[in-house]
């Protein structure tokens, strides 16, 4: 990608699996950015030749991106219509989010029990790195960590019908979960609230993980309802 924004990679059939691959995923990542972030708002019509000119890519792979954003929840495909960025009513974002808590609530007592010393090491240096983001008010990567540090406690849990279930929804919710920091006091909430989890899970604690995580995701709801 170039100081413009462009990924600047046109590709028609001539890169070999792996380049297609590549970009490809590049392709997924920019795009989900622009709807995280608001870009793209929820209902727009995703243009393919607007925005294929303004990634600086053709339609083939730009297409399959928007048809794999489609699959993950992200995007609507609508016969006649085109590809549009999802919109979520109130009630669906409350209803996610409480299937969420549940999942969630669930991991915090597993992961407790199961993960390694290493592997809580590791949601330690995410959580860490995710503190510095905040300090610099770098928000998307925060909220990318942020994002990563969930699924990580929901993996110690080695259950995989957990995670699959969780992914799908956190995926559904990354645009809401992603407003729910905006404003310094809702950011700051967020960030308190991670403290506390990760010394519960420090500390294998995991009646009071679970607790940490149900509250953080009521907390959640507060933080976004009067936006959805």
């Amino acid at each position: 990608m170039d100081e413009t924004g462009r990924l600047d990679w046109k590709a028609e059939g001539g890169p070999g699996p792996i380049q297609r691959t590549v970009l490809h995923d590049t392709i997924v990542s920019h795009l989900r950015d622009m709807i995280i972030e608001g870009i793209l708002e929820p209902g727009m019509r995703l243009h393919e030749g607007q925005l294929g000119e303004r990634l600086g890519v053709s339609r083939t792979p730009l297409r399959e991106a928007i048809k794999f954003l489609a699959s993950e929840g992200l995007v609507e495909l609508t016969p006649s219509r085109g590809a549009s960025v999802k919109r979520f009513s109130g009630k669906d974002v409350e209803d996610m989010l409480i299937v969420l808590r549940t999942l969630e609530e669930l991991a915090g007592k597993l992961a407790c029990q199961l993960g390694s010393d290493a592997e809580i090491a590791e949601v330690r240096a995410l959580h860490d790195e995710m503190v510095r983001c905040y300090r610099v008010g770098d928000r998307l990567q925060y909220y990318k960590l942020n994002q990563a540090i969930h699924t990580a406690i929901v993996r110690l849990t080695q259950n995989s019908s957990l995670s699959e279930m969780h992914h799908m929804l956190q995926t559904r919710l990354k645009r809401i979960r992603f407003i729910g920091h905006e404003g310094p006091e809702k950011w700051a909430a967020a960030v308190a609230e991670h403290e506390e989890m990760i010394a519960a899970l420090e500390a294998r604690d995991g009646s009071r993980l679970s607790r940490i995580l149900g509250r953080h995701l009521v907390n959640a709801w507060e933080r976004v309802r009067d936006v959805v």
